[in-house]
């Protein structure tokens, strides 16, 4: 079975993380197991300079895992940027009932468009749009396409339930 996938794009510092980093902790306690990948459009470094993964991928290495009990990590070099359901394929296993992408705006999957100052800041088909986040009144959302407030978590929670209903029951 594959992982649904929910999509949340905007603007660079539009408060799509944020939004995202509140929503989690609702949907967690309705039961939902999340699984986040992130797309950085401008390329990143997440790997501390000096601690000895930094220094293990300087001198050369490919890929390079760092675990320990509860955590593991990859830093590795691709050759071309990846896409989020290769990402599920890869990483995401059992476990998880739903991905939050933050990313991804030309991918099929369901979105949340996170707006800063207009709609149509960040081009997206209408097609799979779920809603609209604006602290700003909208004057052309698409038609059935609710518009929330970005501290509106409980009714952003009901949407994406909604569209994505659990499985199975909540946990205990």
């Amino acid at each position: 079975m594959n992982i649904p996938i929910l999509c949340f794009v905007g603007r660079s510092n539009s408060g799509k993380t944020t939004l995202i980093e509140r929503l989690i902790p609702v949907l967690v306690r309705e039961g939902y197991r999340i699984a986040t990948i992130k797309h950085a459009g401008h390329g990143f470094d997440l790997d501390t300079e000096g601690k000895d993964s930094w220094r293990l991928k300087r001198a050369g290495a490919k890929t390079v895992i760092v675990t320990s009990k509860g955590s593991l990590a990859m830093f590795a070099d691709v050759d071309e940027e990846v896409q989020v359901e290769q990402l599920r394929e890869r990483y995401v296993r059992d476990g998880v009932d739903l991905i939050i992408a933050e990313g991804w705006k030309s991918g099929g999957y369901p979105k949340v468009v996170v707006v800063r100052d207009r709609v149509g800041e960040v081009e997206v088909s209408p097609e799979g749009l779920l809603a609209l986040v604006s602290n700003k009144p909208l004057d052309r959302a698409p038609d059935g396409v609710p518009v929330l407030h970005p501290d509106d978590i409980a009714g952003l929670a009901v949407i994406v339930g909604k569209r994505f209903p659990m499985r199975r029951g909540p946990r205990t």
